[in-house]
């Protein structure tokens, strides 16, 4: 059966699931869900996604993300590769782990988005004997619940640093220093309220959710996809020029660590030049592990994502290396908005 093309474009909203395949466990245990909260977390910096909140289930994954990059499909890669890997490797099996392609639907905005994230916080309680507990009990439950957002969202827990609150949360209303306990308020509601027809709006989602306007200007987008594409894959609708050339990031690289740009393939053993050098590749160039393995000689992307989390690491307890981090991505930064290159892309105005 033919894959159904992505619309995507910058700035998209996109109500994403993952399902293990045959309705099979994604998690095995806490290890394997904080791995997985790991690795969304790096690859949301990476790919500059925002994610507004998630919800891991027992063989499902809902993320709620906008693309300000237009990137959905290199985002949703990364994420669902290191896991496999690792947990392939991990439990000693082979083969695929989660059911064909994740789900991706557009969000309106504003109110469809505010209620679908109530919809997604509210899933560990929708589920299973959970249904028949009373409301009360499935309250507490729902609080307590450790992985999902949710918490957090609320003040129940530390704020996930690669979780964007605000977005949801001024979409509450009311005094900033309320919004975590009108959130709340709101969420502990639809336990009682259900939902119904949102959930029903979600079941029957299609291509996007939102008004009838909406969803029909996310079928028009498909449907010129459709007529535009000989091959059946991915498609974008984005600005173009977005990256930078390789050869332009590894000649900063270079210059910020005092090093020729072909010294950068000649090995890890320099330091950190090309963990440095990597993640630049990817988060400023889009590249994945897999292109950068090949860019800088190194033999898989899996070893290109052991270095990845070694940098990450040591960035925290290095105040010299996150400065000089830090110098190359602003000046990185800096070159993306100097190219000027922009394209068409398509913005709903509805």
């Amino acid at each position: 059966m033919a894959r159904r093309l992505r619309v995507q474009y910058e700035g998209a909203i996109y109500h994403v699931t993952v399902r293990g395949v045959e309705r099979r466990d994604l998690f095995g245990d806490d290890r394997d869900r904080e791995r997985f909260l790991e690795q969304l977390g790096g690859a949301v910096e990476l790919d500059g996604v925002r994610l507004y909140l998630f919800c891991l289930m027992r063989n499902h994954v809902h993320l709620l993300i906008e693309t300000p990059r237009g990137n959905l499909s290199s985002f949703m890669h990364r994420v669902q590769t290191a896991y496999t890997v690792y947990f392939n490797l991990r439990h000693q099996r082979v083969g695929h782990l989660m059911q064909g392609r994740y789900g991706a639907a557009l969000v309106q905005g504003d109110n469809y988005l505010l209620t679908l994230s109530r919809y997604v916080h509210l899933n560990p309680v929708f589920v299973g004997r959970m249904r028949g507990l009373p409301l009360k009990e499935r309250i507490r439950r729902l609080r307590e619940y450790p992985w999902s957002s949710y918490r957090s969202y609320i003040g129940a827990r530390k704020r996930f640093e690669f979780v964007d609150y605000e977005p949801v949360l001024a979409l509450v209303g009311g005094r900033e220093s309320r919004r975590g306990l009108a959130y709340r308020k709101f969420v502990d509601s639809g336990i009682a309220e259900t939902d119904e027809e949102f959930r029903v709006i979600v079941a029957q989602r299609g291509l996007g959710i939102g008004s009838e306007e909406f969803c029909t200007w996310v079928k028009d987008r498909h449907l010129d996809l459709m007529a535009q594409q000989k091959r059946l894959e991915d498609a974008a609708f984005r600005r173009e020029g977005r990256w930078l050339g390789e050869a332009a990031i590894l000649a900063e690289v270079a210059k910020n660590l005092g090093l020729e740009p072909g010294q950068l393939e000649e090995g890890w053993g320099r330091g950190w030049a090309r963990p440095l050098a990597a993640k630049m590749l990817c988060k400023h160039g889009g590249k994945t592990q897999r292109e950068v393995a090949a860019l800088l000689g190194v033999k898989t992307g899996a070893a290109v994502c052991i270095q990845l989390r070694k940098l990450e690491a040591a960035l925290k307890g290095d105040a010299r290396l996150r400065a000089q981090a830090a110098a190359l991505e602003e000046r990185l930064a800096r070159l993306q908005l100097a190219s000027g290159e922009q394209a068409k892309h398509l913005v709903f105005k509805g």
